[in-house]
């Protein structure tokens, strides 16, 4: 069979909203086609398909919503996470 899947990630040094990098790849039989980072601010591809979904999403409504994914998905996560912790050390 074919699989194919996506993966959020918030890596962070801190709770400092310009610390955390928010990434979304996704995949296609283990192998990572495309990703927006917010460090880029747009869209990468890394294969053919990759990079024509790329191209259009970049021009389009995907990335506008994909870059204020940091505040609304990492942002609240990571000071959750810290907190959590710091609690526990």
């Amino acid at each position: 069979g074919f699989r194919y899947y996506m993966v959020a990630e918030c890596e962070f040094n801190s709770s400092k909203l310009n610390d955390i990098e928010y990434i979304f790849s996704y995949y296609y039989n283990k192998l990572e086609f495309i990703r927006f980072s917010s460090s880029v601010g747009k869209y990468v591809g890394y294969t053919e398909v990759g990079i024509k979904n790329a191209e259009k999403w970049n021009n389009g409504q995907e990335v506008i919503s994909s870059r204020g994914e940091k505040e609304r998905y990492c942002f609240h996560n990571v000071g959750v996470d810290v907190e959590a912790a710091l609690t526990k050390s």
